[in-house]
């Protein structure tokens, strides 16, 4: 497997709302909880394949998801990549 990018959100609305245009969209996604090492407002995290990045960008601003970034693992933590 390579790598997985993770989105976190402030509300479970819009996570779902992600979840549901992602999949339409045919991205293999993995709906998570989100890691303690993230701060977000919601409970809930998708994870996608690294290689969907630019997809998942343009549906995020096509669609006007809100989220509460896109984050990256580096060794044991996330980090929040530059939008």
């Amino acid at each position: 497997m390579g790598e997985w990018l993770l989105i976190a959100f402030d509300s479970t609305q819009q996570a779902l709302r992600a979840e549901m245009l992602l999949e339409y969209a045919d991205i293999e996604i993995d709906l998570c909880p989100t890691p303690k090492g993230v701060t977000a407002g919601c409970a809930l995290s998708i994870q996608f394949p690294a290689e969907d990045y630019a997809e998942v960008q343009r549906i995020i601003e096509t669609e006007q998801v809100e989220i509460r970034g896109i984050y990256f693992k580096k060794e044991s933590e996330y980090v929040r990549m530059e939008q």
